[in-house]
């Protein structure tokens, strides 16, 4: 959040910002940012607030975002197109470096700056230092399409498909269900 919030504002060519402008910003309290910050250094001069670009940096750097992560995508349906089309992973340091999908209709076609390749090929992200994965398939072929990567060394999965996978405890799995975040918004409204 601190992340999006400094690259924005340097992408807008501002120099620094106070406590108090970022939380209105981020619908957060002064007290409660300076304290997140201090818990990684001194960001910020008191009277004067936080450097937007260094402060960019440094936390660039504590999230290990300060390299560029690639990652591939698997599946080039309708939400796997979205998601190579969408220039919000710059931001943070990832590069969408292959698409996969197993619709022969689909492999060779261009999205973005992918050509996407046949599943059946996709050892080949070894060979390209690919340690990151984001999995759009359905349900029924994303415990299959995780054993293939689990097998190409792949260390973190961003899951949107809608199911539970299993893994090797080295790799790291965070999963995102659209469908069931949408359906806990009633309970709080």
């Amino acid at each position: 959040m601190y992340l999006r919030a400094f690259s924005m504002l340097k992408n807008a060519n501002q120099d620094t910002i106070s406590s108090s402008e970022l939380a209105e910003r981020l619908h957060l309290n002064p007290p409660q940012i300076r304290k997140d910050l201090s818990y990684f250094g001194a960001f910020g001069t008191r009277g004067v607030g936080y450097p937007v670009a260094s402060t960019a940096k440094q936390i660039r750097g504590i999230l290990k975002l300060d390299v560029t992560q690639k990652a591939a995508l698997v599946g080039a349906g309708r939400l796997g197109a979205a998601i190579a089309a969408y220039p919000g992973f710059e931001m943070f340091g990832f590069d969408i470096a292959a698409i996969f999908d197993n619709d022969e209709s689909k492999i060779g076609t261009i999205i973005g700056k992918n050509t996407i390749e046949d599943i059946a090929k996709i050892s080949i992200i070894e060979d390209r230092d690919i340690h990151l994965a984001i999995l759009a398939v359905p349900g029924e072929a994303a415990q299959s399409v995780v054993d293939m990567l689990v097998n190409c060394r792949i260390k973190g999965i961003l899951n949107l498909s809608p199911c539970y996978l299993e893994v090797p405890k080295r790799i790291k799995v965070i999963t995102i269900d659209l469908a069931m975040e949408l359906g806990i918004l009633p309970y709080y409204m």
